[in-house]
């Protein structure tokens, strides 16, 4: 059986049950919102450490609450890391299963570096928090970022090893037949493309840190001088780290096979505009950092966004020297559930605004006041998840009844 035969016999016989672009985009944005809270995780580890080794007052205050956001912002990771991660599954399932089987050990030992990597992190937060100034440790963070390396390496192979089917039969049939069932291979590394990804965790991080500027100025507890350090830092790092992003993003077009001829790709070329375009314009912002943070964290954003959609365009030129394509995949509208699935994150979206707002209100008081929030909007809130539980329980008894499997 020649490889394009076996990708297209391992799809699931009941097809998709919407049409693939749909899927396709909803990955891709996913995908960015997950990685530009990985890009936080990882780049805020590191600065919390350089910080701390520095002993600068304000780089010590700095770490203490990069210890808080690292808990936070990898959480918020791992939640939206689920979204791209079941969207994959659905359109490239003979790709993901199959390089998940030929190396499950490592994507088993993906979720308890993961989880490792998560209690690391608390641990730098918890050990802090009431230190001093003059005691706050690196050593959970140095484990944190350890395990986050891990991950990071982990989950790179594992997402080469589906770009490369060609390949698979090499690496689990030694040449003298025996077929390999450890699942331990671990192939397909690319420090290019790897690099990519880590170094842009800075840049992500120095924008953060513009924003942590802007938005507690005016604050009695915070003062001015503290948060133009955190500004200025924030903006420097955003720009030398964009400026490396783009050569590693350059040295990762190295990588590609030249037949794909990717740097003409309309994606590639229009993330790599936008790269140059915000680094020209974080430069252009490190005198006031506070003032340009959101434009900054716009372009940034929107960056990782194109460059996501130009890792979708060379995932599928990867995908199609096997003869596979997402746009061929059977389809079979299921137009119940998919309603469900929209209303659904529609209305998560709604119930999600309240915190969010009673969140940023409660950042922009003094400890200890107390922020005031419109409870109308709370209200409506808990009347949408109300509504969504009784419309979600009445569709499944619904079902259940007319199929019989209730009584």
């Amino acid at each position: 059986m020649d490889i394009a035969t076996y990708l297209n016999t391992m799809r699931d016989p009941a097809g998709l049950p919407f049409y693939p672009i749909i899927f396709q985009f909803l990955l891709v944005l996913t995908f960015a919102l997950h990685i530009v809270m990985v890009n936080l995780v990882v780049g805020s580890t590191f600065v919390a450490i350089w910080e701390i080794w520095k002993k600068n007052k304000y780089g010590l205050r700095l770490s203490k609450a990069l210890g808080r956001v690292l808990t936070v912002s990898l959480s918020i990771a791992i939640v939206l890391g689920v979204a791209p991660l079941l969207f994959v599954q659905v359109i490239y399932d003979p790709f993901w299963y199959t390089a998940t089987t030929m190396s499950a050990f490592w994507a088993l030992m993906f979720l308890v570096v993961i989880t490792l990597a998560f209690y690391a992190a608390y641990g730098f937060y918890l050990g802090n928090k009431k230190a001093d100034l003059t005691s706050v440790k690196t050593g959970w963070a140095w484990v944190s970022a350890g395990f986050l390396m891990c991950t990071a390496l982990i989950i790179h192979m594992l997402s080469m090893e589906q770009l490369v089917p060609e390949h698979w039969k090499d690496w689990i049939v030694s040449p003298s037949g025996i077929v390999s069932y450890a699942g331990g291979e671990f192939h397909a590394i690319e420090l290019g493309r790897l690099l990519h990804f880590i170094i842009p965790s800075f840049a992500v991080t120095g924008v953060f840190l513009m924003l942590y500027a802007a938005y507690f100025h005016g604050r009695e507890d915070y003062d001015e001088e503290y948060l133009d350090y955190v500004g200025q830092k924030g903006a420097w790092l955003a720009f030398w780290a964009s400026a490396l992003a783009i050569g590693a993003g350059f040295w990762w077009l190295g990588l590609v096979p030249a037949e794909f001829h990717f740097a003409r790709n309309p994606f590639f070329l229009a993330g790599a505009i936008l790269g140059f375009i915000t680094t020209a314009f974080i430069g252009a912002s490190i005198s006031k950092p506070r003032q340009r943070a959101l434009p900054a964290a716009g372009l940034m954003f929107l960056t990782i966004f194109t460059m996501s959609c130009a890792r979708e365009a060379l995932r599928m030129k990867h995908m199609s020297l096997s003869g596979y394509s997402i746009y061929n995949y059977p389809v079979n509208p299921d137009w119940p559930s998919t309603i469900l699935f929209f209303a659904t994150f529609v209305m998560g979206l709604f119930v999600l605004y309240f915190p969010a707002i009673a969140a940023y209100q409660a950042g922009k008081v003094k400890a200890g006041e107390v922020a005031t929030i419109d409870p109308a909007i709370g209200k409506k809130a808990v009347t949408a998840m109300i509504a969504w539980f009784v419309i979600v329980a009445g569709l499944g008894i619904v079902v259940s009844l007319k199929n019989g499997v209730l009584f």
